[in-house]
């Protein structure tokens, strides 16, 4: 069992850092967070233009044919930069979706426009504060006509369909909606990272396809969410290095008492517990990394492991770097805030922290029973 990211798969990582510093600076970030833009559509662009879109996609439906740990390389750089764009929603999601249940027509039609990123894709789960589960989930659809309200949806604003889960006479399944139909509106949701769009999406017997075997909505989702949390949690580790980096830099120049501040203990101790956090997600992540290229047994482990570690090693390492900032960190001026922003959002894309640490622990006792069946 080899964790190691191969020379290929480093020589990406290489280029995609190089395109991002140039094309995705944070001033890019803020632009995006202090503006009117759902998202950087210079950098889309040119994100289409270095094939990302196309990553997982066969050739024969258009795309390049590598692999999910190309897509983690991929995730942790834009993650590292906060890349304001719909990446996440329409390659961890839409394209992931289609790939695992979607029939030979519907994969001819849209996966080749996702990997020339002329079209963006999404997942419309949650209706609101509450978690989806089989008895609050009220979108429904008859007679190939779906009516109901989706909030939150990432990047809803700008997507041209959305895979939803709705209620039918088979129980619950998945449905693609395209968002330009007649019936669909679309309002923007603010939310803590306005760097990443989020929008709530009505349909009134707007025309929903059927997406994957009837009754199987749930089933299918799980198996998605479990997918893209790997993914998602590429991200986070990407953010929080670079909030370890940024405390770090700063706490080496920043001065008291003639020399830096961190030589004080204090700091030295908020430094070390950001590398701990980081350290030990980036081995989930690994692991996860694994367990997703290879469709193994353990994926559903290794993804609440990966997200649960990722998601508190971000949201630590986001904290710490105001903390080490001192009184400027807070401040609109300084970039520390972006992180802080990013790690909040990102911690509630697949459902909470709580709910992760759940599965981690159901898991994590199912194995444990089966090896003590062994």
């Amino acid at each position: 069992m080899n964790f190691e990211f191969s020379d290929d798969q480093n020589l990406l990582r290489d280029q995609a850092q190089g395109f991002l510093q140039r094309n995705c600076p944070i001033e890019a970030v803020r632009a995006v967070l202090e503006g009117d833009q759902a998202h950087d559509t210079k950098l889309w662009k040119g994100i289409v233009e270095m094939g990302w879109t196309a990553t997982t996609i066969p050739e024969n439906y258009g795309g390049i044919g590598l692999g999910h740990l190309e897509l983690c390389v991929l995730a942790e750089e834009l993650g590292r930069c906060l890349a304001p764009t719909p990446f996440s929603s329409s390659l961890y999601l839409a394209t992931e979706v289609l790939l695992m249940c979607a029939d030979d027509r519907q994969k001819q039609h849209w996966l080749p426009k996702l990997a020339e990123g002329v079209a963006i894709g999404t997942f419309a789960l949650a209706e609101g504060a509450k978690p989806p589960s089989k008895n609050n989930i009220e979108t429904r659809v008859q007679n190939g006509k779906i009516s109901g309200c989706k909030i939150p949806v990432p990047d809803g604003e700008v997507a041209d369909f959305a895979v939803v889960l709705a209620k039918d006479e088979a129980g619950h399944s998945l449905y693609l909606v395209e968002l330009k139909d007649q019936g669909v509106t679309r309002r923007t949701v603010k939310s803590v990272d306005p760097s990443r769009s989020y929008a709530e999406l009505s349909f009134a017997s707007s025309p929903a396809e059927p997406l994957g075997k009837l009754g199987d909505g749930f089933s299918i989702t799980d198996q998605l969410l479990n997918r893209a949390a790997i993914l998602f949690a590429f991200e986070q580790v990407g953010g929080a290095q670079a909030s370890l980096e940024m405390a770090r830099q700063y706490t080496l120049e920043r001065y008291a008492f003639g020399r830096p501040i961190a030589s004080f203990q204090a700091i030295k101790h908020k430094l070390a517990d950001m590398y701990i956090a980081l350290t030990l997600a980036h081995s989930n992540c690994y692991y996860g990394a694994w367990a997703l290229s290879n469709n193994a047994a353990e994926l559903p482990l290794a993804a609440a492991t990966a997200r649960v570690s990722a998601t508190e090693a971000f949201q630590l390492c986001a904290k710490e770097n105001i903390q080490s900032h001192g009184g400027m960190g807070f401040t609109w001026e300084f970039n520390c805030h972006l992180y802080y922003r990013r790690a909040k959002a990102t911690s509630l894309n697949l459902g909470s922290l709580n709910r992760w640490k759940e599965l981690l622990v159901s898991h994590l006792l199912d194995s444990n029973n089966v090896s003590k069946t062994l």
